[in-house]
Parts: structure tokens; sequence; C-alpha cells
């Protein structure tokens, strides 16, 4: 049996008020001491522990599956181990003093775990819906890598970024389970800070990599690259939308390959304009040094990106969101 710190008390009171129980809850049952359940169906201590003994000795319950010792604190300061009895032999020995307050404490009992257990249910079926959404978001992301691997002309070093974006997402879900089971995006996201990216210095940016390549390359279309600049910093109802660097960060990525605002470079452009977004936010680099997100692996992101469908969108970013947290360490 666990501390006290880890179950549930609850408050039992008779109706007529004479007996006020504290009664711990753990491991899907109920649980009192031996000078509780005396005080609960008011008699003697030794009058309890006889009966206990006769259920034992009888085969009536298994010791060993209604006992449970735990620690407490007595009134001198000291701990002690005290052995609990749950609920199997507590209602037993109520039936042997043939006491009313057992009865009446069965159907409070009856009530309290009917309601601990369709709450539990609820909470396995919330953490299983979880569960099936991060196979679905793995599945979506293996498929995004085979229509890439097939529809683009990709290299030794770009295939290697993809294999890593897999395998780092796979650790990125297995992880998941260290905090409640939370939404996939929002583990340890960092908090926004000043720093934010004008279109202006973005264009510069891009005009500053024109010299390396040829052609329409930064060429803007329309006003789609000013869009995703300023769709990342919306808010709704006096809060920001994307309430975090990370959730900003990987849907720049997103906005700026998809928009397709230039003639030419959008997915370069892209990762470029992410690097400047995360250093912005002084968030580039780890603490030792490293990239959190190595250049084989935003080039593999942008080119998943360029093969998703628009209902993927959500797998994408979950993706790049945890990556970054992945890499986070030095």
């Amino acid at each position: 049996m666990s501390g006290p710190d880890e179950s549930e008390i609850l408050i039992y009171q008779a109706e007529d008020g004479s007996a006020v129980t504290e009664v711990r809850l753990e491991s899907e049952t109920l649980w009192l001491s031996l000078n509780q359940i005396a005080e609960l169906f008011g008699r003697d201590k030794s009058v309890i522990s006889r009966h206990l003994r006769n259920v034992f000795k009888e085969g009536e319950l298994e010791r060993n599956s209604v006992v449970a010792k735990n620690a407490t604190t007595a009134a001198d300061g000291k701990s002690y181990q005290v052995d609990y009895f749950n609920l199997d032999a507590i209602l037993s020995v109520g039936y042997r003093v043939n006491s009313k307050q057992g009865t009446r404490f069965r159907q409070w009992a009856t009530r309290v775990l009917k309601k601990y257990l369709t709450r539990g249910y609820a909470l396995n079926e919330k953490l299983l819906q979880e569960q099936n959404r991060r196979l679905t978001d793995l599945h979506y992301t293996v498929v995004l890598l085979e229509q890439t691997l097939e529809h683009q002309a990709v290299g030794e070093n770009e295939a290697k970024g993809l294999i890593k974006v897999i395998a780092d997402y796979t650790y990125a879900l297995t992880t998941l389970d260290r905090y409640d089971h939370g939404t996939l995006a929002s583990e340890g996201t960092s908090a926004i800070t000043a720093y934010r990216l004008s279109y202006d210095e973005a264009i510069q940016v891009v005009s500053s990599m024109k010299g390396e390549f040829d052609g329409l390359f930064g060429l803007e279309k329309d006003q789609s690259f000013k869009s995703a600049l300023g769709a990342i910093d919306q808010t709704f109802d006096g809060k920001d939308v994307y309430p975090s660097v990370e959730e900003k960060a990987a849907h720049l990525l997103y906005f700026i390959v998809k928009n397709h605002a230039f003639s030419d470079g959008n997915k370069r452009i892209a990762a470029a304009i992410f690097l400047c977004f995360m250093a912005g936010h002084e968030m580039l680099y780890r603490p030792d040094g490293g990239k959190r997100i190595h250049d084989n692996a935003l080039v593999a992101l942008t080119l998943l990106i360029a093969e998703s469908k628009p209902a993927e969108k959500e797998t994408i970013v979950r993706l790049i969101i945890n990556l970054i947290n992945r890499n986070n360490q030095g």
C-alpha cells in the first residue's frame, strides 16, 4: 500500500452522526485500520480483531489479498507501520458483528467506488484516445517519409536527415508519458520573449541569399510571406494563438513552405527564416553549443512539409515542436 500522499482520503459519516471516519481510497478499493473499523461498528478493538482472525482462519478471505501495511504518524510524532484492511474485510466483519452500520457503510462504499471507477474509465478513455492519436501521428510521418522519398530528388544527407527526424519523433512519442499524458505540442515549451521577426528584417535575409542562387529565387509572388510572419503573432481574446516560441517557430516554418510566396526557393527561404527566428529568441543552440535541429534534419522537415496534405498540418507542427524540445539538452 502506498503512502498517504498517493491515496485519496474520504470522509464517511453515519446518518445519525455517530460515526465519522476517514476512509482511504486506493487501488480501486477502500481501506480502514483496525481502530477505525472498531469505531465504525461501535465494537471493542479486541472483538474486531477476533472476527478478523476468524475470517482468515476459516478461509473466507486470504489475508495477503485484503491487508496492507501503511506508515502512520502517531500523536508522539513517530511513524509506525499499521495494518489496513480493504473493503472486503471490512464488510465481512460488519456482517459478523451484525452491525446496521455495516449495511449503511456498504451502500456508501458502493456509491463511492462506482463514481471512482467511472472517473477512472473516463481518464483511461482519454489516455487511449491520446495514444491512438500518437500512433496516427507516427503513421502520418512515416507516410510523409515515403511520399518525400518517392517524389523528391533526395541526396544522402537529406535521406539521413529524414531518418533522423523519424528516430527523434519516435523518441518524442515515448517520452510523452513523463508528464501525465498531456498534448503532444505542450512538452517543455518556452515562454514567448520580446523578440519579433519583422517583415523588413525577414526580407533582408531573403535578399542576402539571392547571390547564392540564380533565376527567380526570392522573387515574391504575393503578400503571403508577410502574411506568414504576421500569422504567428495573431491573438484571440487577448491571448496568443501560438503561446510559445516552439509553436510559433513550427508554424512559421510550415506557413512559409506551404504559402509558396516566392517564385523559387520557398523551402530554402523557410529554413533560413526558421533559423533566424530561433536565433532571435536565443533558442537556436543547445547549452553545449550544438544546434537544436541539425541542418540535414531541417532540410528533411521542409521536404516533409512540402509533401504533406492540409489534414496533416497538426502532425507536422507537433513533430517540429517535439524535435526542438528533444534536442534541447546538451
